[in-house]
């Protein structure tokens, strides 16, 4: 896959960003007293692998005013490095906005993990295109990739619409868009029909389509495999059948990928992967890996994979290396990744995990 050259920006994400407590210990939410705080988005988890390892990367958010749970999310963008950029929205009074709380625990062995979402008020539902400087960022700035994900896309009303012109903006300017789908139930309750329509337009203007099982079913009415079954690498056939019939559904996009996973015990997956790159199948068959904390691990892989892409590398090893990104995150307490170096990760991937002096 081709992309501009000269840009300012590898990749932008449009995102709500917010934070998690996380119990210590891997403790449950319900009986703990002690919680670790984390400033997190789903696509700012996406952008702290490449941002780790040196591409130039952006967030377009909204911040509350005089907030320090804002200040402390910019203090955490930036140490990841992650720019960002967008308004600040005066809070209001006390039921006014805030910055969402993700309230999460790992689990334990047979202990699956829990998470409350608390969006109540939430300011990144007011993202709108008129606050933003579309001309500069896609046309005078540059941007190789843009990405977009479901959750973001369905979140309000207002970033819907966003999301979309979003999309249209970097397709008329030559920006490559990855989409990672992230269908859910709760966000698309009652817009069911508009967030179809919404999301198959983006999905037409994707070069990069990101999903699993049900992501495509339910979000953009592709046909392919249920979900559940305790044998993944049984279903492998299923999964490449569901990302033919995407292809066939949006040939704008040349790029499919899903991740595999297979939970064992909350501190034990079988993780994998299946890419179409064109014509060709990369399958990374599932096999076992360590989990200190899942969330995240998906976001780690598309962050790994979209790294590779603008990188210049050919799909394998893109695939390969998104695998490994995404197994990284699994072993730390945050929900994103922040590599050493490209060698830690192709260690993961060689499954050495030896010292190094």
């Amino acid at each position: 896959m081709e992309f501009r050259k000269d840009c300012k920006w590898g990749i932008v994400s449009p995102t709500s960003m917010g934070v998690r407590i996380t119990p210590v210990n891997r403790q449950p939410v319900h009986t703990s007293t002690l919680f670790k705080l984390q400033a997190t988005s789903a696509e700012s988890n996406v952008l702290s692998i490449p941002a780790a390892l040196g591409l130039p990367v952006k967030v377009l958010t909204t911040f509350v005013k005089g907030s320090p749970i804002a200040q402390f999310i910019k203090g955490d963008l930036m140490r990841r490095p992650i720019a960002f950029e967008g308004p600040e929205v005066a809070k209001g009074d006390p039921w006014g906005y805030r910055h969402q709380f993700n309230i999460a625990d790992s689990g334990f062995g047979l202990r699956g993990p829990r998470v409350e979402n608390d969006r109540a008020g939430e300011v990144g539902r007011t993202l709108n295109i008129r606050d933003f400087d579309l001309e500069r960022l896609f046309v005078q700035e540059g941007v190789q990739i843009l990405h977009i994900s479901g959750l973001i896309g369905a979140l309000s009303v207002e970033t819907s619409e966003f999301c979309l012109q979003l999309a249209e903006a970097a397709h008329a300017a030559g920006t490559r868009i990855s989409f990672d789908l992230n269908y859910r139930a709760s966000f698309w309750k009652g817009r069911e029909a508009e967030l179809r329509d919404i999301f198959t337009r983006i999905a037409a203007k994707a070069d990069i389509l990101v999903g699993n099982e049900e992501d495509f079913q339910l979000a953009l009415g592709v046909e392919g495999p249920k979900s559940g079954g305790k044998d993944l690498s049984s279903k492998i056939e299923s999964f490449q059948g569901m990302i033919r019939n995407v292809k066939a559904a949006f040939p704008n996009a040349s790029v499919f990928a899903t991740t595999l996973r297979q939970v064992v015990s909350a501190n034990e997956h079988l993780w994998g992967a299946i890419m179409l790159d064109g014509e060709t199948w990369h399958i990374i068959q599932p096999r076992p890996i360590p989990v200190l904390d899942r969330i995240g691990g998906g976001d780690g892989f598309v962050g790994g994979l979209l790294y590779a892409m603008a990188r210049g590398w050919d799909g394998e090893a893109c695939a390969h290396f998104g695998w490994a990104t995404g197994a990284l995150v699994a072993t730390l307490e945050e929900d994103f990744g922040l590599p050493a170096d490209e060698e830690q990760v192709w260690s993961i991937w060689e499954g050495n995990a030896r010292v190094k002096r």
